[in-house]
């Protein structure tokens, strides 16, 4: 029986391949993906920031984070050396904001954003993208303690006020650190501990405090509109002290950017301190410069490898060369099953190169007109290269059902692009509202663009996390077992109908 089946692949396989323009229509398939990107990379211009900024203005490369992404890391720091382990901690009686008109720079009241921070760090050096862990107040969010720019922990609840203020302690242990919060500075709650492996014996600890944009987004028929405006936070602290060293205090904006100076300072009065900053420590978000948009060509590629999976199919029925295939084996299903597994191990190779070779090529050409993609872990990248290889794999297996179910060409090709490519062009485009946009990629194969997505959807960043941005609503594998899902259906179906019809 295995041994029938292998017969089947072998046959199926010098049909393929004996077909020169199937293989052409492969490689032509390829090509596409590898030339629109190109073609894409090649008409973007970026500015090009002056020698002195640091690596995240203009459209250079935003710093990377110990985690391997790239990151904001921007803010005002109060800091001292700290030699190995030792503790800080501070009261916060008040946190306010300030909107800083992009215009004139002039700076008038505002309420303090919700992620506008302000509290305690220790950081592996004052080099944007360093490693650190932080307790601190927050504009909306109560007390949170976060880490290397992606981790995010939850402490209590509440504003803080000069009536409500609150009591923060952050210490350091080995590679350990332990965030703390009170009420009163007597009854403390662990807010969090986290690792940062690697961490060097002199770090620097201290009191900072940032405030990201204030974004506006909106959505109309066929595009996006987004602004910002950007702010500042400050922060009052007391009752501050040190474990551990007894230098003397000093101030530093990190990540400070001369070609756009905000509102950061710092004021020392008895044992009051008051800290004002400006900008984000979180990961960045930067949908369009994210890597799947080196891929563009996917969309040329997904299409030629349809109508190559169709014909592989609709060619016997047309040709009535299907009733020596089916004679030559009882069992249809298992010719229907040959003929996927060759159709996907052709269309998956010649995926998976086009992808491989396409990423590279077009990042050194951005890079070349001025423009850094926003980095990712090597785990993400290997992900999108072979989800995409993968997603054209299943999609030409979709392609073959459907061209077994419907028996003609043209039905079939358009099918699949009605139910793959215009879902995701709809959406993409801004044409459908946010809440159908979403639905539309939980229920169609569309949603297996999922598996793409380089930069998932931080808690702790304000951003429109919108389809059209290229946030998708489910997880990339998620995203991608839809598609699979649809491919069974439409094979089984394929399948019996293989069996039941007359060929």
């Amino acid at each position: 029986m295995i041994e029938q089946f292998g017969w089947l692949l072998r046959a199926e396989w010098t049909k393929f391949r004996t077909v020169r323009g199937w293989v052409v229509g492969v490689a032509a398939a390829a090509i596409f993906m590898v030339l629109f990107g190109l073609l894409g990379a090649a008409g973007r211009q970026g500015s090009v920031a002056p020698p002195d900024a640091p690596a995240d203005a203009a459209n250079r490369a935003a710093p990377v984070g110990p985690s391997g992404v790239s990151v904001n890391d921007h803010f005002y720091f109060v800091h001292k050396e700290l030699d190995r382990d030792g503790s800080i901690t501070a009261r916060v009686t008040s946190l306010t904001g300030t909107r800083i008109s992009p215009e004139s720079g002039a700076e008038s009241p505002a309420p303090a954003q919700p992620w506008a921070k302000a509290g305690l760090i220790i950081k592996d050096g004052t080099a944007p993208g360093s490693a650190y862990a932080a307790v601190m107040v927050t504009g909306g969010h109560g007390v949170r303690m976060q880490h290397n720019y992606t981790g995010d922990v939850a402490g209590p609840t509440g504003a803080v006020s000069a009536a409500s203020p609150r009591w923060l302690r952050l210490t350091r242990a080995g590679d350990t650190i332990t965030g703390y919060a009170s009420t009163d500075g007597a009854a403390w709650t662990q807010v969090g501990a986290v690792k940062l492996d690697g961490l060097a014996n002199t770090v620097h600890v201290g009191l900072f405090a940032t405030s990201p944009f204030e974004e506006q987004f909106e959505q109309f028929l066929g595009g996006i509109g987004s602004g910002g405006t950007p702010t500042a936070a400050t922060a009052t602290f007391d009752r501050v002290t040190v474990q551990g060293t007894d230098g003397a205090w000093q101030g530093i904006e990190v990540g400070a950017d001369p070609t756009r100076p905000l509102a950061s300072e710092f004021r020392a009065s008895g044992e009051t301190f008051t800290i004002s900053g400006s900008g984000d420590i979180a990961p960045a978000i930067a949908p369009e410069r994210t890597i799947e948009r080196t891929l563009a060509g996917v969309f040329a590629t997904l299409i030629a490898v349809a109508v190559i999976a169709v014909l592989f199919v609709s060619t016997e029925y047309r040709r009535g060369l299907i009733r020596t295939s089916l004679s030559a084996s009882p069992r249809r299903g298992r010719v229907l099953a040959a003929k996927a597994i060759v159709v996907a191990g052709v269309t998956f190779v010649a995926g998976l190169v086009a992808a491989a070779v396409t990423l590279p090529l077009t990042r050194s050409l951005l890079r070349d007109n001025g423009v850094a993609l926003a980095h990712v872990s090597m785990k993400t990248e290997v992900r999108i290269v072979v989800g995409t290889a993968a997603l054209i794999a299943v999609v030409a297996v979709l392609a073959l059902a459907l061209g077994t179910i419907l028996r003609r060409s043209v039905g079939a090709v358009a099918a699949v692009i009605v139910l793959t490519v215009l879902p995701y062009l709809l959406t993409m485009a801004g044409v459908l509202p946010v809440e159908a946009a979403r639905w539309v990629l939980r229920l169609t194969p569309a949603a297996a663009f999922a598996v793409q997505q380089s930069i998932p959807a931080y808690p702790q960043v304000d951003q429109a996390y919108w389809p059209s941005f290229g946030f998708y609503p489910l997880a990339p594998w998620a995203g991608f077992a839809v598609l699979c899902a649809w491919t069974a259906v439409a094979l089984g179906l394929a399948g019996h109908l293989l069996r039941r019809r007359d060929v």
